[in-house]
């Protein structure tokens, strides 16, 4: 007489552990580069929300607001209007200029926007570890962010 025992055989068991194994493995690399270009995007994200965050607080506010970047320290924040954000250890900025003048070495650079909706010249060109570029500009006369991928340096000849 056989007794019927529930649950899973050894065997059982080692083919889903076997199966999962294999899935895991297949797709941890697509894992690992969608991680990698999600920095990217939040830089992206987070400069744009504190363009137009500091475009917003000087109409709003009739006076100048200044973007202030931190090339050094890798950080870009709105007084009052967006927090300071710091960018992912794997983006570095390439270059950074105000006003046709390179700050990727300054201690500090600040952008003005003006409450007629005009701002300083700036660009700023990141680079990501695995090989790609963002480049924002911003058009003085309306304020307003361009994104581009990729990049052409104007500061460097």
């Amino acid at each position: 007489m056989k007794t019927k025992t529930n649950g899973f055989t050894l065997i059982e068991i080692m083919m889903v552990v076997a199966i999962l194994g294999l899935t895991l493995t297949m797709g941890f690399p697509i894992f690992l580069r969608a991680i990698r270009r999600e920095g990217m995007g939040k830089v992206e994200r987070d400069l744009v929300q504190a363009c137009q965050s500091a475009r917003r607080a000087a109409i709003m506010n009739n006076q100048t607001t200044d973007l202030v970047i931190r090339p050094l320290d890798r950080t870009f924040g709105v007084a009052g209007a967006f927090e300071t954000v710091e960018m992912p250890g794997n983006i570095a900025i390439e270059a950074l200029g105000i006003n046709f003048q390179p700050m990727q070495e300054a201690d500090e650079a600040r952008v003005h926007f003006y409450p007629a909706a005009t701002s300083d010249e700036f660009i700023i060109i990141l680079h990501s570890t695995d090989g790609s570029y963002l480049t924002l500009y911003l058009d003085c006369i309306t304020a307003l962010v361009r994104v581009e991928n990729g990049a052409v340096n104007p500061y460097k000849r």
